[in-house]
């Protein structure tokens, strides 16, 4: 499994990640389901697990499966909603204060690698509550490093503030937002490390419908680049093609790709061993087409 360093952190990953709000659909009874997944992703070179604090029961079942293993993996997950029971407001400092060590407690660990804010918006970064109980997580020891997960104008505004060490944000073929408008370029010179997020394009490049309501607005996307021509040199196997998109950029030092399924898993696995790199021209033909017809699309968050 290929691996790189996470920008300024240091931390090594391995560019394949693995989200973790599909394991959070589980119940705790379903804890062998989630253990195959995490002790395969580790037995296969994944080194970074991405989790948040709303998904579910991600951060249980990732700290009952892993725990023994924790020495191996980068642990990332995300705090400032209100949830698991929990009664106060969002984004307020004790709602992040008390999110990060909920955290560390079910995942039952002594201290997390990344604790992320998680998609809130211009308003609350600039208010300062939020972001100042994150860094204060940092001083204390309970994180490593500290990130935004996002995804517009507040992406951009998380990377040029220069408080946050990470940078997590949508980026695949059908959502270039991140590249046309430069804010992978600008997160790089920050040197900021770069998480990808959505990175197959919840799988809509050629099918022949959307799966879910959720990817609608993809599956639209890419019904409309691809009914620009075929596109010679591509990979005919969409994930294929997305991941090999994606990984593309040395922007990007990891790609989260999220499954409750172990077979899914491993099969991601060795699409990135097995090489998912695509040709110059395709990619330059990928940005093409999303430049002309898609120059005004938002990254979906």
């Amino acid at each position: 499994m290929e691996s790189t360093t996470l920008g300024r952190t240091g931390l090594k990953v391995s560019r394949l990640g693995l989200g973790l709000a599909e394991i959070g659909d589980l119940s705790m009874s379903d804890l062998p389901q989630a253990a195959s997944v995490l002790n395969h992703a580790l037995d296969s070179g994944i080194t970074f697990l991405d989790t948040s604090a709303c998904y579910g029961n991600s951060e249980e079942l990732v700290g009952s499966a892993v725990a023994h293993r924790r020495g191996e993996y980068v642990l990332a997950t995300k705090c400032g909603h209100v949830t698991g029971g929990y009664e106060g407001q969002p984004w307020t400092a004790s709602t992040v204060r008390d999110s990060i060590d909920r955290s560390l407690a079910r995942l039952k660990t002594d201290h997390l690698d990344l604790v992320q804010l998680h998609s809130c918006d211009l308003d609350t970064l600039k208010r300062g509550d939020a972001t100042e109980a994150v860094l204060r997580a940092k001083e204390a020891g309970k994180t490593r490093f500290v990130g935004y997960s996002g995804d517009n104008e507040a992406a951009r505004w998380a990377v040029e503030c220069g408080l946050f060490d990470t940078l997590q944000t949508s980026f695949n073929i059908v959502d270039q937002h991140a590249r046309s408008k430069h804010l992978l370029d600008l997160a790089v010179e920050k040197g900021m490390g770069v998480i990808a997020k959505r990175p197959i394009a919840n799988g809509v490049w050629g099918a022949a419908a959307s799966s879910r309501p959720y990817t609608n607005d993809y599956f639209e996307r890419a019904r409309t680049m691809a009914g620009m021509g075929p596109i010679p040199g591509a990979p005919e196997d969409g994930v294929l093609l997305a991941l090999g998109f994606v990984m593309a950029h040395t922007a990007i030092g990891t790609a989260i790709v999220g499954t409750s399924s172990p077979d899914h898993l491993l099969a991601n696995v060795r699409s990135v061993e097995g090489g998912v790199s695509v040709e110059p021209d395709v990619l330059e033909e990928l940005y093409r087409r999303f430049d002309e017809v898609g120059s005004e699309w938002l990254q979906l968050e």
